[in-house]
């Protein structure tokens, strides 16, 4: 029992600040377990994907330990789940069509750092959209 209860501490709760607001998606705290393409200081900053909601919906829906918890126009919010501990990372996606874009941000719920976790992740999903293309 100690064990399940310590798994439903690491999930935290929802943020109430997620999703879009003016176009764009949040910045991140000045803990450094977040990344933002919205984000302008080097340490938090990250390049949106040069994909499609689709193409990123794809790649998401793959990896280990996501859920796809909403999908509305151009927005979509993922969280994702780690196997061992049970945190939780909060991923969002707000498609630019126009610029061929997707712009995104990805914190932890809880903790200060994250050993660069929501970065690789990211990446990863850059890396994936570039696979499904060459298929």
């Amino acid at each position: 029992m100690i064990p399940l209860l310590t798994l439903l501490g690491c999930a935290g709760e929802r943020p109430t600040t997620l999703g879009e607001r003016n176009g764009q998606l949040g910045l991140c705290p000045d803990s450094p377990n977040c990344v933002s393409s919205a984000e302008t200081r080097e340490s938090h900053s990250i390049s949106p994907l040069s994909a499609s909601l689709s193409e990123v919906r794809q790649a998401v829906s793959t990896m280990a330990g996501a859920q796809i918890i909403s999908e509305q126009g151009n927005y979509l919010y993922a969280e994702f789940t780690t196997r061992l501990m049970g945190y939780v990372d909060d991923m969002e996606f707000l498609a630019a069509p126009g610029a061929g874009l997707v712009h995104v941000r990805s914190a932890s719920r809880l903790g200060k750092s994250d050993l660069g976790v929501n970065r690789k992740r990211v990446e990863a999903i850059r890396l994936a959209v570039q696979e499904q293309r060459t298929r």
